[in-house]
């Protein structure tokens, strides 16, 4: 899977899950970014993320995340 399937679809799951569809995310996408997403929206998008691709992300994983491209790459290497 691509980097940019990935993206695509973790997208996906961010509108799914702040409920907001005009949610535009770019590789540097940040939280500051995303008027919704606060800490406790983004351990649901995590969990949602890790369902998905059925995968699992360490807490130090999940801590070093500085913008939605780490987290894809996570992902990229994690289906690899």
């Amino acid at each position: 899977m691509s980097i940019e399937e990935i993206l695509k679809e973790v997208a996906e799951i961010f509108v799914d899950v702040l409920d907001n569809e005009d949610i535009q995310l770019s590789m540097d996408t940040t939280a500051n970014d995303i008027e919704e997403w606060d800490s406790l929206s983004h351990i649901m998008l995590i969990v949602a993320i890790e369902k998905h691709f059925k995968i699992k992300f360490s807490s130090v994983e999940i801590n070093g995340f500085k913008n939605v491209g780490e987290l894809c790459k996570t992902v990229e290497a994690k289906l690899n």
